[in-house]
């Protein structure tokens, strides 16, 4: 979807349309979700403080977001992503990889489906979208970042080869701005630089996913759409106005999170049996304190008690803290031999 959030809010409302925009919470440690078009003309982006898009477009309109109106949406694209095919995968509320190899419409090419679908959204929800065709996951997600807003891109077997030698590093799905940086420095600047690496180099300078820096930059990527991928996790965080040291007010900040995650449980009826507490400091550095029982959380109250056990663990605390959030994990099923355990990482 382009520019989704932003988009959402604009259709709602008429007097935003054709504005500057930034979906987040506004305050001095505020963050934008996402921003429109007319924002981004002035380098507004995701991930953006607050305050610097602020200095960078003055005029900026900042809007709290309204995930339920996002999640709405969502399920009405995932609507019509069914009428097409069963092999969906949602990245996000705004993004999915979709399979249709085997068209449940017998439309004969991907790049049709795509078109019918696009428009299929836009007559549904009054919202454009973007979408990559191409032979493999990783070059699809490469080719929809490439039409925006409300375009389309092919990559052929054909083009695969020469597209991604052309590509540059910044641009490659998976690699973060630090391993930019690092790319840059040892002199990779595109895919064709990467390329010319061998596996043993880059494992030595990249780890375990060197191996697939190898893979990608001769455009392999053999992963599957997986319509039911196992979820692992599910969390809730928050970033105070300004650094907090009083107990109360941490404790109290844990549980309303943790109730926050324990509604998702609940209504997805998935509990685990890890509860994790994650704390960032205020000079950034992070800690995480985690416990697990041998039989799934069930009881709101245990995981309440859990969580602020765990939190209270750090008192009393070196500095102040910016940032708590609350987890919960494991949702696996284990023998009942299994011993409880408590993990410490900092």
């Amino acid at each position: 979807m382009d520019a989704f959030y932003a988009s959402v809010e604009q259709r709602d409302n008429l007097e935003l349309k054709g504005k500057p925009i930034a979906v987040g919470y506004d305050g001095k440690r505020g963050v934008v979700a996402t921003a429109s078009y007319e924002a981004r003309r002035f380098g507004v982006h995701s991930a953006l403080p607050i305050i610097t898009a602020k200095r960078l477009c003055p005029n900026l309109i900042i809007v709290q977001p309204r995930f339920d109106a996002y999640r709405a949406v969502s399920q009405k694209i995932r609507t019509i992503f069914e009428l097409h095919t069963d092999l969906i995968e949602p990245v996000a509320l705004d993004e999915a990889y979709l399979d249709v190899t085997k068209s449940k419409r017998h439309i004969p090419s991907a790049w049709t489906s795509a078109q019918v679908i696009r428009d299929a959204i836009l007559k549904e929800t009054g919202l454009t979208s973007s979408a990559g065709v191409s032979y493999n996951k990783f070059l699809a997600k490469a080719a929809s970042d490439l039409r925006k807003p409300d375009g389309q891109y092919l990559i052929t077997p054909k083009m695969g080869r020469a597209f991604i030698e052309a590509l540059p590093i910044a641009m490659f799905h998976g690699i973060g701005p630090a391993t930019t940086e690092k790319m840059h420095a040892l002199g990779i600047q595109t895919g064709k630089d990467l390329k010319e690496w061998s596996v043993e180099a880059l494992q030595d300078k990249f780890g375990k996913v060197g191996i697939w820096y190898y893979h990608i930059a001769r455009g392999e990527d053999n992963r599957p759409v997986e319509p039911h991928r196992e979820r692992k996790s599910t969390s809730a965080e928050t970033t105070f106005p300004d650094d907090v040291t009083n107990k109360d007010q941490i404790e109290e900040s844990i549980l309303s999170l943790a109730k926050e995650v324990w509604a998702w449980a609940e209504k997805t009826k998935m509990y685990g049996r890890t509860v994790t507490v994650k704390i960032k400091w205020a000079d950034f550095e992070q800690s995480t304190r985690s416990r697990t029982e041998k039989t799934q959380i069930t009881d709101n109250e245990v995981f309440r008690r859990m969580a602020i056990e765990l939190v209270d663990s750090v008192f009393p605390i070196p500095k102040g803290i910016r940032l708590v959030g609350v987890g919960m994990s494991n949702f696996n099923v284990v023998e009942s031999g299994s011993n409880g355990q408590t993990y410490f990482n900092f």
